[in-house]
């Protein structure tokens, strides 16, 4: 009997230790992100890698991240860690696959893992296009209430041409409604990177079509929900502002 209740009790302590692992490195990536700290986000991830098990949700949690980071490499253009990144995060994806993880939200991050492959090889676009098109379709056929689906099938026709059926205007409105799907979670919203990651994407994607009204609420929208936003409060509205000034 005693030695049943030490069974149960360090399986108890293994389960809360996993639990408070996933929330600290939640934050840890979130407080990173607001502060444009990504040193800080890729010391998180290479911690996470050299330490994976096959929890579907610690996996889970590492490919996001790991996909935050990639996009980063992306924009600086830094396409050498950005390739060894996806890399990893492909590997994670496919071991979550084998484990019947989550099949829209696997089909939704392959979307977006086509997407980077098309900016570190643009010559291919054609080809990675379609292949991101298709898991973009996938994935909302399988959930169309993801969030995480729509933000990756506005990603593709936001930046797929027009003469290719691209649409800003499509790619917006699926963008709100992941916004309007993550905002009725908003327990869930607590210390989330997605979630100021969508906002900035969609006041971005606001500009481009020069609707600058709705860029700054959105920016706004941002700055209320966390007013540190470093990237918001510092470069992405004050820059709108000035643009606004010299319509």
């Amino acid at each position: 009997m005693e030695r049943k209740n030490d069974i149960i009790i360090t399986l108890f302590l293994a389960l809360f230790l996993s639990g408070s692992a996933f929330a600290s490195n939640k934050q840890k990536i979130y407080e990173a992100y607001i502060s444009n700290r990504m040193i800080d986000w890729q010391i998180v991830i290479d911690s996470m890698e050299q330490n994976k098990t096959e929890n579907t949700g610690y996996l889970s949690e590492l490919v996001n991240y790991q996909y935050g980071f990639i996009g980063y490499c992306l924009a600086e253009d830094d396409d050498k860690k950005a390739k060894h990144y996806l890399d990893l995060a492909e590997n994670n994806l496919d071991i979550l696959e084998n484990l019947n993880f989550d099949s829209a939200l696997v089909n939704a991050y392959e979307a977006a893992f086509w997407g980077f492959k098309i900016g570190l090889s643009p010559i291919k676009a054609p080809i990675f296009g379609r292949r991101c098109i298709k898991n973009a379709d996938r994935a909302l056929e399988l959930n169309n209430k993801l969030p995480f689906a729509h933000v990756q099938y506005g990603n593709a026709y936001f930046y797929m041409p027009a003469i290719f059926g691209g649409s800003k205007e499509v790619a917006i409105e699926h963008f709100l409604l992941a916004i309007e799907q993550m905002e009725k979670q908003p327990a869930a919203l607590q210390n989330d990177w997605n979630y100021l990651s969508l906002l900035s994407l969609t006041g971005q994607s606001y500009e481009e079509m020069d609707e600058y009204e709705k860029a700054k609420s959105i920016y706004e929208k941002a700055l209320q929900f966390e007013p540190d936003f470093k990237w918001v409060k510092d470069e992405l509205y004050p820059n709108l502002k000035t643009k606004v000034k010299k319509e």
